[in-house]
């Protein structure tokens, strides 16, 4: 099966402008292709993964990827699957964004002896002259087609800013510039760039006379229609500061039993023989396949270690085994007031409430344990004694838990 034939058969391409050259330029490691990442967060998030997972896909097919950072792009915002306009970030918290992305691509992207490249689009778009802009590029858009893209579609009849508006040119001017100073033959990213990216294959058309290739790859969509990556608290994080590594396999290990099999085809690089013979696996079993699909991806993000840690304590929880794989909160001297700590406060620090006020409803609702028995006092405290460098084990539902100690 060629590299191609595979991206199709797991489910990933979209839309394509030129199938024949694309697949051609794919299989002989030909393309050297860029997918935009806007640095509007300091992590990346789940729906980064499945553009980072196709940049592996093709750099190991001897394909070189282009990581490109939008610092100059963020100055304005994507309205793509905006109902209203993005909040504007100042440029510190643009850099700031920008290098712990750096650090988290480098997990699946291999930048060493020139084999992948990573830059940013501020190095040209910040210091563009504005009447040149609209002399040398400006002309080549037409307002009328512009307005039929479904990014912008979406927003007329709340209001689109003029900022946004250009957003389209911004990221056409990048492919444009990414092939005069890259060779950069294509551009890859998420079906809802698509406008953007015809724009970017038709400016270097007009201007450069040469021919440019974009291909989309399938949004990461549950059985319901809906984005993955996304839970109550908020996006699903690739930072194990803001997703740890447990809460990231269990986000996966929960998923759909109708999403199993899209996911281990999408995001992992099992073979795709054994997937499909997952595809007749049902109740237990069924199980057994969303552990291999969270194991694989906390491999991916986090490393072996970290993944084996999170399906121990995950084991250990639900066989109520042996607790040491656990995942760990340490309460310090300043969590105690005399020497006591509240259960509402004991929550929040474990992780397992954003607010007293959720943690008050899950104890009301008889959601929350403590080693096994129902806490029903929202008034609860313990003290550092109770506690003990041993630790205890909050539980909050079925699925959330925490050991927790004290130093």
């Amino acid at each position: 099966m060629t590299v191609y034939d595979e991206l199709v058969a797991r489910g990933l391409i979209a839309q394509v402008t030129d199938e024949k050259e694309i697949k051609e330029m794919i299989n002989e490691g030909k393309a050297v292709f860029y997918i935009g990442f806007d640095p509007t967060a300091d992590s990346l998030h789940v729906g980064h993964f499945m553009a980072l997972c196709l940049m592996k896909r093709l750099q190991m097919a001897g394909n070189k990827p282009i990581a490109l950072i939008g610092g100059g792009t963020a100055m304005i915002g994507d309205p793509s699957g905006r109902t209203d306009m993005r909040q504007m970030m100042t440029k510190e918290t643009i850099a700031h964004n920008v290098d712990c992305f750096k650090k988290q691509m480098s997990r699946f992207i291999d930048f060493s002896d020139d084999k992948a490249l990573l830059v940013n689009n501020a190095e040209w778009l910040l210091d563009l002259n504005y009447v040149e802009v609209l002399r040398e590029v400006g002309a080549h858009f037409s307002v009328n087609r512009m307005l039929t893209a479904e990014c912008y579609k979406q927003r007329m009849e709340k209001g689109l800013s003029f900022l946004e508006f250009n957003y389209m040119i911004m990221q056409s001017y990048d492919f444009y510039a990414l092939f005069q100073k890259y060779g950069c033959n294509m551009q890859f990213g998420g079906d809802d760039q698509w406008s953007n990216m015809l724009g970017g294959t038709e400016l270097i058309r007009r201007k450069l006379g040469k021919n440019a290739y974009a291909m989309t790859i399938n949004l990461l969509l549950n059985s319901e229609g809906k984005k993955m990556g996304k839970t109550q608290s908020g996006a699903v994080w690739l930072d194990p500061n803001k997703t740890s590594p447990f809460d990231f396999y269990q986000y996966w290990r929960n998923v759909g039993d109708g999403d199993v099999l899209k996911c281990l085809r999408m995001l992992t690089f099992l073979p795709l023989e054994q997937i499909e013979e997952m595809d007749a696996w049902e109740g237990s079993k069924l199980n057994e396949a969303k552990e291999i699909l969270a194991f694989e991806l906390t491999k991916l993000v986090h490393g072996e270690e970290e993944a084996v840690k999170a399906q121990e304590g995950a084991r250990a929880l639900f066989s109520s085994g042996n607790a040491a794989q656990m995942p760990e909160t340490k309460l310090v001297d300043e969590d105690f007031e005399d020497g006591k700590i509240g259960i509402l406060k004991l929550m929040v620090k474990a992780g397992l409430a954003t607010s007293n006020g959720e943690a008050r409803r899950n104890v009301e609702q008889g959601g929350v344990t403590i080693d096994g028995e129902k806490v029903t006092d929202v008034r609860m405290t313990l003290t550092k004694e109770q506690i003990s460098a041993e630790g205890i084990v909050v539980k909050r539902g079925k699925k959330k838990f925490m050991k927790v100690l004290c130093d």
